[in-house]
């Protein structure tokens, strides 16, 4: 009889001396999206989710996901696995169930000390590290990891040089007494040099990590293969390279008076113990983080126009899918790919800054659904069809949902995307203080659902990336984000509602935050127009009418020249 993965994984717990073993959905570097030969949690599951925690004991099996993931976790995994929500219930309260001490395994080069306190530390627990990874070590037929190289922006591009961004860190370094700070967030590195690469297929990310000395000494940890002569010859002598294989050896000969910050959101119990054996450390978030959030105005600049690219794309899409419904075969896989063609046509765009969610009626309900050729259905006139997309563009980075329907729908769903769209509204309009966080603004955003007693099980909205990682903080809003909103901040603006088996509703625009007369107020970044034929006007305010007002004509001013004669017409009918 064939043996399945948990049964050949189970057989290294002998060979390990372990009762358990746990995998995260991530790799060695922490991103959101991970190369195929790290979809470790994929092959041992099924589960194809962005963010996931597997614990694999004995005789059980947990796979951990949390709200925008529970539907699809159920419809993907594999037998012998139970899906748990864990904003409801942590890995460590299934541990401490067994009365025996257990010994769990895990990889410390895919976890921090932080990841592993919260879900997995208990007094029933021992945990071990285990440097080589038991799922590379079962997985037959891996794939091969591919090398691309980096590449170099700008400046002109990207607002700052390099040499400006490092004074920046040198200066905070000196500050604070420390001589080194490690990054091991590849999206920091990006942003301290101005570099991108090609490890992602939805965000130009660099995989690589970095030191940065408060004399201006940087050290490049990355592979050799993504590295050119090109490349070298931009920085000259201001960069000094490493392969991650020789990072002890390096490590090694700086002098042990040397000190050091290390990020406590992506810097793995690998480094931190490599870190910990000679040097004295401080653990906080790595301040680059911070300093990327706040966009400069040629950023800001760069991203307005790119949404306007997005705009046309979306708005010609929402025009075709409506008039198109009753004459064409349109599927989820198919209305995907007709948007995508329309984003193509701009030659500023690159590819989706994310798999596109394209869900209609029951599969809309899936916060975070994929359509593929096995859930793929075609989407009818009654349908309420959810399509949340991105693009990746020179220069900026896009994020839009947009919820529509094809005929007159009951009372009921109306008055619910109402109050979604009362949520929305309230976001976007909502007068920012110096020391408001996202945690403030989700209030707001759920307040209209909550008075009928419905909600959603994700946050309402993500800090976004210039250029690079459509999710990207340390700003969010989220139940539990304290973190204050800048000025140059961009975020997601995207309450939903969703009924199992049923539909979903979300609507998403991109902001950013705008200093004005020294106020500061959300500006919206997405041009596309919000679905009429799904509002009760009736429980709209005359503020939200006159909001919803402004921004359909904003649209329209802005769209009406990339389109044509049946376009304009059809999009000048949102003004009212």
């Amino acid at each position: 009889m064939k043996k399945n993965k948990l049964q050949i994984l189970r057989k290294e717990f002998r060979i390990y001396n372990i009762d358990g073993y746990i995998i995260p959905k991530n790799d060695e570097f922490f991103g959101e999206y991970v190369d195929p030969s790290n979809e470790r949690l994929k092959y041992l599951t099924g589960f194809s989710g962005s963010a996931g925690q597997a614990l694999i004991l004995k005789k059980k099996a947990f796979l951990f996901v949390d709200g925008r993931y529970t539907l699809q976790a159920q419809k993907e995994i594999k037998r012998g696995i139970k899906v748990v929500e864990i904003h409801k219930t942590r890995p460590k309260k299934i541990l401490r169930k067994n009365k025996n001490k257990l010994i769990v395994g895990f990889d410390p080069k895919l976890y921090t000390q932080t990841i592993l306190t919260n879900l997995f530390v208990s007094k029933n627990v021992k945990l071990i590290p285990i440097k080589i990874n038991l799922i590379d070590k079962i997985w037959l037929n891996k794939p091969k990891l591919k090398f691309n190289k980096f590449f170099i922006l700008k400046t002109q591009d990207v607002g700052k040089s390099y040499k400006h961004k490092i004074n920046l860190i040198c200066n905070i370094l000196k500050k604070i007494n420390l001589k080194n700070l490690l990054i091991t967030a590849p999206e920091n590195v990006a942003w301290l040099l101005n570099i991108r690469g090609k490890d992602s297929f939805y965000s130009p990310i660099p995989n690589c990590n970095a030191i940065i000395n408060y004399k201006k000494k940087i050290t490049l940890i990355v592979e050799n293969k993504k590295i050119s002569k090109n490349f070298k010859s931009q920085f000259g002598k201001s960069l000094k390279y490493i392969n991650p294989s020789n990072i002890n050896q390096y490590l090694n000969s700086l002098d042990n008076k040397e000190n050091f910050l290390i990020d406590k959101i992506t810097c793995s119990l690998s480094y931190k113990e490599k870190i910990e054996k000679k040097f004295k450390y401080v653990e906080k978030i790595d301040p680059i983080f911070f300093l990327k959030s706040k966009k400069n105005s040629v950023e800001i600049k760069n991203t307005i126009k790119s949404h306007i690219l997005d705009g046309v794309a979306l708005t010609k899409f929402i025009y075709w899918i409506k008039n198109n419904i009753n004459k064409l075969k349109i599927t989820e896989l198919s209305a995907q790919k007709k948007l995508e063609q329309l984003r193509k046509k701009n030659r500023n765009y690159i590819y989706p800054s994310f798999n596109t969610i394209s869900g209609s009626g029951p599969n809309g309900a899936i916060t975070h659904y994929r359509a593929n050729n096995k859930t793929n259905r075609k989407i009818k006139i009654n349908d309420i069809y959810l399509c949340d997309s991105g693009g990746q563009y020179h220069y900026g980075t896009t994020d839009v949902t947009r919820t529509i329907c094809f005929c007159k729908q009951p009372r009921r769903i109306k008055n619910i995307f109402t109050k979604v769209l009362k949520g929305h509204v309230a976001v976007a309009t909502y007068k920012l203080k110096k020391n408001t966080t996202g945690k403030e603004l989700d209030i707001v955003a759920r307040s209209a659902l909550k008075k009928s007693g419905l909600d959603y099980a994700h946050g309402t909205g993500h800090g976004v990336g210039y250029f690079l990682n459509v999710h990207e903080g340390p700003q969010a809003i989220s139940k539990i984000n304290n973190i204050q909103l800048k000025e140059g901040m961009i975020l997601s603006n995207e309450p939903g509602y969703y009924e199992a088996n049923k539909f979903g509703i979300r609507i998403e625009n991109l902001v950013f935050i705008k200093k004005s007369n020294n106020k500061l107020r959300f500006q919206n970044l997405t041009l596309v127009p919000i679905e009429k034929d799904l509002i009760n006007f009736k429980l709209l305010s005359q503020k939200e009418k006159r909001y919803l007002n402004e921004y359909s004509k904003k649209i329209y001013f802005i769209l009406n020249p990339y389109l044509n004669k049946d376009e304009k017409n059809w999009l000048k009918s949102f003004i009212y």
